[in-house]
């Protein structure tokens, strides 16, 4: 019997309801502790935004998780359910610590440097200091990869990848938590079909916080993800590409290596573009500027609205290949 479909929804809407909800009161709390994007170089809004979206978005994690252990502990979804859900949570104990542990360092890394504005060098060795633990802890990159510190090397190099390629993407109203709503759902679709029932509940749990998150920030904001949100965000999308099996000596899946660089590609690509870009004319490739694809599309004559829209189509046609590739 498949897992019950059912159970997916609850986990994308109890995720939505909990991180739009905490949004209010995470932006008040902000406000009060000055935790806010003041107005100024290459910025459009006119007054300080509070940075709380990834609070919001963390809230809308636990809360879930911690409801779901009810669930579990009552078997509300069936007992077959409730029996497949322990034996995941009992196989995966390791890599779901490493999962929740590395959120949480992502998160307080992101806040440090909305709240201090660290430099380049202490957030980048933070984020490096996670991704390795994060992969000592058994979250790797295995696929094709048979060389242990070969397999440790390319994940902790996957996981800073895709979190700085989503916290480039974080330039425009919704731009960064649309992806992520998108590319978490494909990641959520994909380990359904597969029957990874256990990576399917987190990706979704993933969508509905992002999802949660976005009427507070598009296309008006009322509060911002801050670089917290879109580290946790990218490093979410990050884990959740490594964590499924799709490719076995007896179920052999080659094309499987190339769903998450497809569900991924637009913000991947704008990393690729804009990192060369910056290297080319000798600039360092931190400093901000606006040559994301973003930028270029309202250059183009776009509205920043049309532009992060198309951006959001254009991540849902790969992840939609992604989909039919595997």
């Amino acid at each position: 019997m498949n897992f019950p479909a059912h159970a997916y929804l609850l986990a994308l809407l109890s995720a939505f309801a909990a991180s739009w909800a905490s949004l209010p009161l995470w932006r008040a709390w902000c406000l009060r502790r000055g935790v806010v994007d003041d107005p100024g170089h290459r910025k459009i809004h006119a007054e300080p935004t509070a940075l709380a979206g990834g609070l919001a978005v963390m809230t809308g994690l636990v809360l879930p998780l911690l409801g779901a252990l009810v669930v579990i502990k009552l078997n509300l979804l069936g007992v077959e359910a409730a029996d497949k859900l322990r034996y995941g949570f009992g196989k995966r104990a390791g890599q779901l610590t490493a999962l929740f542990v590395g959120a949480t360092g992502m998160l307080a890394l992101g806040w440090l440097d909305d709240r201090h504005e660290l430099r380049p060098a202490p957030k980048f060795l933070g984020q490096l200091v996670i991704a390795s633990v994060v992969a000592v802890a058994g979250v790797r990159v295995t696929l094709f990869v048979p060389n242990v510190a070969f397999s440790y090397a390319v994940t902790v190099l996957w996981i800073l990848a895709v979190t700085n390629a989503l916290n480039f993407m974080d330039n425009m109203n919704g731009l960064c938590a649309g992806l992520s709503v998108v590319a978490s759902a494909c990641f959520g679709l994909l380990a359904a079909q597969h029957q990874q029932y256990l990576v399917a509940s987190i990706a979704f749990l993933t969508c509905g916080a992002a999802l949660g998150f976005l009427p507070h920030n598009f296309p008006r904001a009322k509060s911002f993800l801050g670089d917290s949100g879109s580290h946790l965000l990218g490093f979410l999308l990050a884990v959740l590409a490594i964590l499924p099996h799709f490719h076995s000596p007896k179920h052999p899946q080659p094309l499987a290596v190339l769903s998450p660089l497809l569900v991924l590609a637009v913000p991947l690509g704008d990393l690729a573009w804009v990192v060369g870009r910056r290297w080319r004319r000798g600039q360092p490739f931190y400093i901000g500027d606006t040559n994301h694809l973003s930028h270029r599309l309202v250059q183009r004559g776009l509205t920043r609205t049309g532009a992060v829209v198309l951006i959001w189509l254009l991540a849902a046609i790969t992840g939609g290949a992604a989909l039919l590739l595997t």
